[in-house]
């Protein structure tokens, strides 16, 4: 039974904090500590990845029309910018697998170039604290500069985004390879500094999570599939499910109440999170 409900509130912590620009690898952290719960059993971590695919799939499903656009499949004409030729108006699609790809491509080769560096130093407890703090401060920094326009908005919806844009939130999504950073806080924060709009930095930064957290995942599963056992499989379909579900529910509210949520009340919570951090774990 124990094990049963660490599977629901380890779901339940994922799931709240995946998408969310409050650093699920902190509070993954600060959870097994306060359960007493070992990071380094294999069994644990594998699980983590478990619960972690539940998250991908919540997102997958709320997000499912867009991957078919991307691939030319949906029926829903997704798009969205407009052109003028002649008389007439034409609407165009305007976010493709190129941006897309531009926005993923250099996390995914430097996690892979520094993938034992990361492994091995970048869990530690100290620089996961530091990170919480930094990562508030840069996202702080960036709401500022996007709401009292020192940054120009160019792209409104996801749609407006352009190649350069993707590129540079791509550059920026490296910070997330420092863990406690924050994925969603360094490429929603990425976003506004390049001149998206808070919805559309949102939208191209969950978008963006499917591709990379599949990777990420399924590479970390290929090496902890084995961990998966009939004795605890109960454990991990209960974590499974709970996470997506919460996943779930945590990216329709957060689009739905986007703009009464910003990115400096995530930080503030980021710096109760490391004072928390250093009270339970570091001391």
């Amino acid at each position: 039974m124990e094990n049963i409900i660490h599977a629901v509130i380890l779901g339940i912590v994922e799931g709240l904090t995946e998408f969310l620009p409050v650093s699920s690898s902190g509070h993954m952290i600060l959870t097994n500590k306060l359960l007493d719960i070992s990071s380094d059993d294999q069994a644990i971590v594998t699980f983590e990845i478990v619960i972690q695919l539940g998250a991908i799939l919540a997102m997958a499903i709320v997000y499912w029309n867009r991957i078919l656009d991307l691939f030319g499949l949906s029926r829903k004409q997704q798009s969205l910018g407009t052109f003028t030729t002649g008389r007439s108006a034409i609407r165009r699609r305007r976010l493709n697998l190129i941006h897309v790809a531009l926005g993923i491509v250099p996390a995914m080769a430097l996690a892979y170039l520094l993938k034992d560096i990361i492994k091995g130093e970048g869990f530690n407890q100290a620089p996961v604290l530091f990170s919480l703090v930094v990562g508030g401060i840069y996202m702080i920094a960036a709401e500022w500069l996007n709401r009292t326009r020192r940054v120009k908005i160019t792209a409104e919806t996801m749609d407006d985004i352009s190649y350069k844009q993707a590129f540079m939130i791509g550059l920026l999504q490296c910070l997330s390879l420092w863990p406690g950073f924050s994925r969603s806080g360094s490429t929603i924060a990425g976003g506004m500094l390049t001149g998206t709009s808070y919805r559309a930095a949102a939208d191209f930064s969950f978008l963006m999570a499917i591709p990379i957290m599949v990777a990420a995942t399924g590479y970390e599963m290929l090496d902890n599939y084995k961990f998966i056992e009939g004795d605890n499989l109960m454990f991990f379909i209960v974590g499974f499910l709970v996470s997506f579900v919460v996943a779930w529910l945590v990216i329709v509210l957060f689009l739905r109440f986007i703009q009464k949520v910003k990115l400096t009340h995530f930080a503030i919570y980021r710096f109760v999170l490391a004072a928390l951090f250093w009270i339970f774990v570091m001391r």
